[in-house]
């Protein structure tokens, strides 16, 4: 479930070609295989910036890196993307974000505002096994921070957005 599926790389590597982005913000690194993925489309000189807190990973990611020798076009954070985000250069073109759910909404707050138009924000796991269509009463935290992140995305007037149902539900949306 945590694992970006071959399926869904060859949707994040068609989204990054398309978008040909110079600044990529991948929140939630875990393998390092959503980022190796966004990274097949950067423009030159492009970068993935790829953000986690776990340490334990992060020698496996960099060797994962490494072998597809994207060491110069990946960058490895190793902090809270909330303190990571505001430091890396803008705009962003393509935000992938696939970690702690209860977090999508802060997530959405923080990279909207420093998207260029015609970039695309892209929230993974968005169906969360259709828990998000139970009662409300029913909800644990992660679930509460999907269903807002839908919520959110909807109603902001400065995003056109589009679920495709792909695995565990992709949340796709252009910024105006």
């Amino acid at each position: 479930q945590m694992l970006s599926g071959h399926l869904q790389g060859r949707f994040l590597s068609l989204l990054s070609h398309l978008v040909g982005p110079q600044v990529v913000v991948d929140i939630g690194t875990y393998t390092g295989y959503s980022a190796l993925c966004l990274a097949e489309g950067l423009a030159p000189g492009g970068t993935v910036h790829t953000i986690d807190v776990n340490e334990d990973l992060a020698p496996m990611v960099r060797k994962h890196i490494e072998r597809a020798g994207m060491q110069d076009r990946i960058v490895q954070h190793l902090k809270p993307a909330l303190e990571v985000v505001p430091t890396l250069p803008t705009p962003f073109d393509l935000v992938f974000i696939d970690a702690d759910k209860e977090n999508y909404p802060a997530y959405f707050h923080l990279v909207v505002e420093r998207m260029r138009p015609g970039g695309l924000i892209v929230a993974d796991n968005v169906l969360w096994s259709g828990r998000v269509t139970e009662p409300e009463t029913s909800w644990d935290a992660e679930t509460r921070g999907l269903a807002e992140y839908a919520r959110l995305v909807k109603q902001d007037p400065r995003v056109t957005p589009v679920l495709v149902p792909l695995r565990d539900g992709l949340l796709v949306a252009r910024v105006n």
